[in-house]
């Protein structure tokens, strides 16, 4: 006698989802997608769009790069670190600048060369074999408590401290911490660098 074949389960309800199942549904997918995204854009990293050519050469018009709004909670800025902020005579502009200067020192510009005088009285000349289009200009300035200087890599086209001073702390937005386009130029921090004292 020929075995039986087990009986399939059949399932006598229906498989097929509803147009008002799939609405839940997607509407479930934005809202979690929203209660991920949004926070992690307002705290964390969100996109950035070089605009002009003040950073030229480290950064060309156009390229995209994610800012860290994260790590600068937990430390202050570094010179030489690459930052967004916020453009002080019209906070809805944003600007990305390298931090030359440091809160208490003093910023001194002479033919174009720049040295740092720290709060302990000690003097640094940087160097600066990033930038490409200098310009010869000259000035001192000394920084308060919370104030930082920032200066376009490209000197000669940079709309920067040079021209309306010090940022505030609270300008600061985050560190450039990715560039994402082009796919040839993609790297971690990019632009920064390290001085020696």
């Amino acid at each position: 006698m020929p075995e039986e074949k087990p009986k399939e389960n059949v399932n006598t309800e229906s498989d097929t989802m509803t147009i008002k199942d799939f609405i839940i549904e997607v509407i479930k997918f934005f809202v979690l997608a929203l209660v991920i995204v949004l926070p992690i854009r307002a705290y964390v990293a969100q996109p950035f769009i070089v605009s002009g050519t003040s950073m030229v050469p480290t950064f060309e018009d156009g390229q995209y790069l994610i800012i860290d709004e994260l790590s600068y909670r937990f430390h202050e800025p570094a010179r030489g670190d690459v930052i967004i902020f916020k453009y002080p005579l019209d906070p809805s502009k944003f600007f990305i600048k390298r931090v030359i200067g440091l809160p208490g020192e003093t910023v001194t510009i002479k033919n174009g060369d720049v040295s740092i005088t720290e709060a302990g009285g000690k003097t640094i000349t940087l160097d600066q074999s990033y930038v490409k289009f200098p310009r010869v200009d000259s000035e001192i300035s000394i920084l308060g408590k919370d104030e930082y200087w920032v200066m376009g890599d490209n000197r000669s086209a940079s709309s920067d401290s040079r021209s309306w001073g010090a940022i505030t702390r609270e300008h600061i937005v985050g560190v450039a911490a990715l560039r994402l386009f082009p796919l040839s130029g993609i790297s971690v921090l990019p632009g920064k660098v390290t001085y020696k004292n």
